[in-house]
């Protein structure tokens, strides 16, 4: 989403603008992002808050199914103009921040991007008692049982299971 914020750097500290963010963002456009967000001018910087929903596509951790599910992230980032407004001479940019270009304008996509990463969650699931795949012949287990042996040994916990059968008496 691209905002030109040329008028809001003439304007004096302290005025702001909201706009409505409705986008699709990620690798091609999987994601689609919607929420207010607020510009604020500062005395060094636009400042950017906004609350954003978004709805994404995963794969279920468990039994490895696509997931639809939605996202809640708020978003607060200062974007460092490169162009003093009122001169037009270059500005000292630092390339670890967010900036805004030549030509005044705000790139937000990257920030959605990065906010949105940072809420998606590490596993997702389907459902909270998804019963994933069988180990032996990967049927989901959502779908029915298998009919596989539901012991499966390990020789790795045989000295574990007899001290356990050891110690009853």
């Amino acid at each position: 989403m691209y905002i030109n914020v040329a008028q809001l750097l003439k304007e004096p500290v302290g005025s702001s603008r909201t706009y409505e963010v409705d986008e699709f963002i990620g690798k091609d456009g999987a994601n689609h992002v919607q929420g207010k967000v607020k510009l604020i001018h500062t005395n060094r910087s636009v400042l950017v808050q906004g609350s954003m929903t978004a709805s994404a596509t995963d794969i279920c951790s468990r039994c490895l199914e696509p997931v639809d599910f939605s996202v809640a992230f708020d978003i607060e980032d200062e974007y460092f103009p490169t162009i003093d407004i009122v001169s037009g001479l270059p500005l000292p940019v630092n390339s670890d921040n967010f900036t805004v270009d030549k030509n005044n304008i705000l790139d937000l996509g990257e920030a959605l991007n990065q906010y949105l990463a940072m809420a998606l969650p590490m596993k997702v699931l389907c459902c909270p008692d998804c019963a994933g795949i069988c180990p032996s012949c990967g049927r989901n287990l959502n779908k029915g049982s298998c009919s596989c042996p539901t012991q499966i040994k390990d020789p790795r916990w045989s000295k574990l299971v007899n001290l356990g059968r050891e110690k009853k008496i």
